[in-house]
């Protein structure tokens, strides 16, 4: 089963079910997967579903903050259980060990010495670590290696 067949199986269960947050999530993400099919005349595999619903997390790992800062409780739980929801459809995310070891392996085969050379070892990665792993993360860890 791809992706968007499991996306529309999911969509029919939750409104089965009448569960507004699931609902919701996935049809915004099948809205987004159309909405980049349309606007590149492609048709996505599960990799574009994935780099798909990797942006839209990210959308909403970036914007947690400002609503914690801002004392909103009740968006704060809608979108942590939108995150939840997300993070379903993403293949099993990296642990720290595992993308350490990605990101020395990363360096060792660019040479890279200092954090000058951060944009080899990041393009190196990501594209190992695809929708397994976030890009902030991977930035941290490779920062604190080259410096």
């Amino acid at each position: 089963m791809s992706l968007k067949e499991r996306l529309a199986a999911d969509l029919k269960l939750a409104m089965k079910e009448k569960d507004t947050i699931r609902k919701n999530t996935v049809q915004m993400v099948r809205s987004a997967v159309l909405q980049y099919e349309k606007d590149n005349r492609t048709e996505l595999d599960d990799d574009g579903v994935i780099d798909v619903i990797a942006k839209e997390l990210k959308q909403r790992r970036d914007s947690l903050p400002d609503y914690e800062k801002s004392g909103r409780a009740d968006l704060v739980d809608g979108l942590k259980a939108e995150m939840a929801v997300l993070m379903e459809y993403l293949p099993e995310q990296l642990s720290e060990e595992e993308l350490t070891a990605i990101i020395q392996e990363a360096i060792a085969e660019t040479g890279a010495s200092s954090v000058k050379d951060m944009g080899k070892v990041m393009g190196i990665v990501t594209g190992k670590t695809k929708g397994r792993a976030d890009a902030k993360m991977i930035g941290a860890l490779a920062k604190k290696m080259l410096s």
